[in-house]
């Protein structure tokens, strides 16, 4: 199904003004515009505003969210359970700012005293923000986030799409060639590919794309995605990676 702005405006309970913007910061673009100049909305766009709204549930500033949603290693279902976990903690928080609120209510009527700490109990939303802050750090990685952001934003649609595509393409291809050594020509012929790939989004340096192929492996929701397309294979991409920049070294 498609939606008009005012349409998706209206089940999403935000302001055409507010989508009209996003389109203009290169947040959320319409899939298509009509010759009269109407945006239309499909389904892809309509799970990448959900992906706004829970961020900025949460607190995330604007800018943020476009570098975040613009990285090219951004996966939604990952994002989710990010999302998901920090909902749950400012549950817990909200619980526990609950349960305060119902112990001063009964000391103070039993006349009885409150420590400092009773007093000031879940008020810190500490681990909340270092939580926020290792989310954007395992998305953004700092300055690279916000060149991949300014990159990216002179994309067309079809840019995404195409480098969507490729990206989906090398992981599949790397798929089919585990069974060989990493240092074989044709497993490295895939990773300089996938080195390419994540240099069109960023100046990667072989520091930098050792470090990635580590978090590959070392973060379950990184491991996770790429293990579904093939068992191991987050570990296989992480050595891959690890012996490709150790060859480059020595040039």
């Amino acid at each position: 199904m498609s939606y008009t702005v005012k349409q998706l405006a209206k089940v999403a309970g935000v302001t055409v003004r507010t989508l009209h913007y996003y389109d203009a910061i290169g947040l959320l673009k319409p899939s298509r515009v009509k010759e009269n100049g109407y945006r239309c909305y499909e389904e892809k766009e309509l799970v990448k505003l959900q992906q706004i709204l829970f961020f900025r549930e949460l607190e995330f500033p604007l800018d943020d969210i476009v570098q975040l949603l613009n990285t090219p290693e951004y996966d939604t279902l990952e994002a989710l359970a990010d999302q998901k976990t920090l909902l749950e903690m400012k549950r817990a928080r909200l619980d526990g700012l609950l349960e305060t609120i119902d112990n001063t209510m009964k000391r103070l009527k039993e006349g009885g005293k409150m420590s400092t700490d009773e007093l000031f109990t879940s008020f810190t939303d500490r681990q909340i923000e270092q939580y926020k802050e290792e989310v954007k750090g395992k998305w953004g990685m700092t300055d690279v986030y916000k060149q991949s952001a300014e990159r990216t934003k002179k994309w067309t649609k079809e840019n995404f799409e195409r480098i969507k595509d490729e990206g989906q393409a090398i992981t599949l291809a790397l798929s089919k060639v585990m069974e060989k050594e990493v240092a074989h020509a044709e497993v490295q012929a895939q990773i300089e590919r996938h080195f390419q790939h994540i240099n069109q989004f960023y100046d990667c340096s072989y520091e930098m794309y050792r470090a990635l192929g580590n978090m590959y492996s070392e973060d379950r929701r990184f491991a996770d995605n790429y293990n579904m397309v093939a068992p191991h294979l987050a570990e296989f991409m992480r050595d891959a990676i690890a012996y490709y920049c150790s060859q480059h070294k020595k040039e």
